[in-house]
């Protein structure tokens, strides 16, 4: 009977091991990339070239060149409005698949134009957080990608210059995954600093690549290459864009 008990515990053992296991070839891993784009008017000396790199940035992702990560669920939007409060359409993962570097900058350029009065920060992160919640992506990793100058359109009083920044809300993200990232693309130095200094968050984690340095990616593209072949740009995006964060010691 022992020989036959043990028999049965292995083939247990080894039944709950195969049961843990990642299946082989399954689905990837649910992971969500935000992407916002500043549409109003003190963005208007880098709105072409951040719309290219957009264009760039999300082809390489949804493609998985150079190992960047595909997404599984992707939302597109303005960081802007006529008026503080205006919510605005986010475009999903469907409207970008199959389309060429291009045809994604076409897109957006037509449905973003630089038109709007106002950067709304609150607004977007809101927004953003409905659609998380809406769409069951609550504990998948979360990647918020808003290229902006940041300067919140929140007015400031005399000699606090932390004060519209400590107005900026990111609360709503902050409990929807284990692993929260809010990258801002495009901002000078000072900026990004008062972001990092002012802008309260717990579990969020903040990354800032300033408008010198995102001045440079256009120098990794080799010219004549097909997007495949484009490995440069690609470890320049995962080294400076999608640097990993670390959470914050609190």
């Amino acid at each position: 009977m022992r020989p036959v008990r043990a028999v049965v515990l292995a083939a247990g053992a080894a039944l709950a091991l195969t049961a843990c296991a990642p299946a082989q070839g399954g689905a990837p891993p649910r992971n969500t990339l935000v992407v916002g784009i500043d549409v109003s008017g003190s963005f208007r000396g880098h709105y072409e070239d951040a719309i290219d790199f957009a264009a760039h940035y999300l082809y390489g992702h949804l493609n998985g060149l150079g190992g960047l990560r595909p997404p599984t669920a992707v939302f597109v939007g303005s960081v802007g409005g006529g008026q503080v409060g205006e919510v605005k359409s986010f475009h999903p993962i469907h409207d970008f698949q199959g389309k060429t570097i291009d045809q994604i900058a076409a897109s957006l350029r037509e449905w973003f134009p630089q038109q709007d009065q106002v950067t709304d920060f609150n607004t977007f992160f809101d927004r953003a957080a409905t659609l998380v919640k809406r769409q069951n992506l609550v504990l998948a990793p979360l990647e918020v990608v808003i290229l902006t100058d940041a300067l919140p359109d929140i007015p400031a009083t005399p000699g606090d210059t932390l004060g519209p920044y400590k107005q900026v809300r990111v609360t709503p993200l902050e409990y929807l995954s284990r692993s929260t990232t809010v990258r801002l693309l495009y901002p000078t130095p000072t900026v990004a600093v008062n972001w990092e200094r002012g802008v309260d968050r717990r579990r969020v984690r903040l990354w800032t690549v300033d408008a010198q340095v995102m001045a440079g990616w256009r120098a990794q593209l080799a010219p004549g290459a097909a997007p495949e072949a484009q490995a440069g740009l690609w470890k320049w995006i995962a080294d400076n864009v999608d640097f990993r964060v670390r959470a914050r010691v609190l």
